[in-house]
């Protein structure tokens, strides 16, 4: 890498950097300037992509409404000639709306890869991130592995004239959360399944 080079990859860790900072004291303001006059975020676990600066400035918004302690601790930074990497920590509490799911006030902790790409001013172009959909679904009590407890009931295929047998705190959940279009197994059509006493465990 030549000192131009190192001195680019330098000034972009900076702005990574920066960005972090601005995203851990909530300022918005500050987290835009951060990104140049086309700006892109990429949440690819949920296939949102946020095209140009009041799109960007959206998905913010919402992230820090629904998780107002939001905090990102940076684990491994890696800092290529096109972008940088960082691996973090998300930690916040689930106090507002995301993602049509109403407020759980449960807390959420996950590791998040996200990459940086840069325009020719050095500003941020894009922001794209991946983690694992599933370890904040079941966080928010609304995933549960398939072979255990409340996830085996609900990945239970019916076959023959035998009805699934559903808790009805979860089939109310379901029928309370806009984010929930339908039961976790396709296959499971409201037919399928009766609704349970959640006495009777599960």
């Amino acid at each position: 890498m030549s000192l131009i080079e190192s001195a680019r990859a330098r000034a972009r860790a900076a702005v990574v950097d920066e960005h972090i900072r601005c995203e851990n004291s909530h300022d918005l303001d500050a987290l835009m300037a951060t990104f140049g006059i086309n700006a892109q975020y990429d949440d690819e676990p949920w296939g949102d992509h946020r095209i140009g600066r009041d799109g960007v400035r959206s998905y913010y918004s919402e992230l820090m409404r629904a998780l107002p302690d939001l905090a990102i601790e940076v684990k491994q930074r890696h800092v290529t000639s096109e972008s940088v990497v960082v691996e973090v920590l998300i930690r916040g509490t689930h106090l507002d709306t995301w993602r049509g799911l109403p407020p759980t006030g449960r807390r959420m902790e996950f590791p998040l890869c996200g990459i940086y790409s840069f325009d020719a001013d050095g500003k941020l172009a894009s922001e794209r991130i991946y983690y694992d959909r599933g370890t904040i679904l079941r966080q928010l009590g609304l995933f549960h592995e398939p072979v255990r407890g409340l996830g085996g009931i609900v990945t239970a295929r019916p076959s023959g004239n035998h009805r699934a047998r559903l808790p009805a705190a979860f089939v109310s959940k379901c029928n309370r959360t806009s984010a929930i279009k339908e039961l976790p197994n396709p296959g499971l059509s409201g037919r399928d399944y009766t609704v349970m006493d959640d006495s009777t465990g599960g």
